[in-house]
């Protein structure tokens, strides 16, 4: 995890910031060497499209979803 005290980020805050959203790495701002601050990128979320897209046409349902199975007939 890489560290920079609060003056070297106040001058370099931009390019800073830019090596964060490039690499994804998270970095500690310290103050007088005591942690003081922690930035980070905020994750992106994926998709539903791009969770399921490696199974598209891989999976086969063969009974409807909605209708309850033969277990939960037997729980009633």
């Amino acid at each position: 995890m890489r560290t920079i005290s609060k003056s070297k980020l106040k001058t370099h805050m931009l390019q800073v910031f830019r090596q964060i959203e490039q690499s994804g790495e998270e970095v500690i701002v310290t103050d007088n060497n005591r942690p003081v601050l922690r930035i980070q990128p905020i994750a992106r979320k994926a998709s539903v499209d791009e969770i399921f897209a490696p199974y598209r046409g891989k999976m086969v349902i063969h009974e409807d979803l909605d209708l309850p199975t033969t277990a939960e007939w037997n729980e009633i």
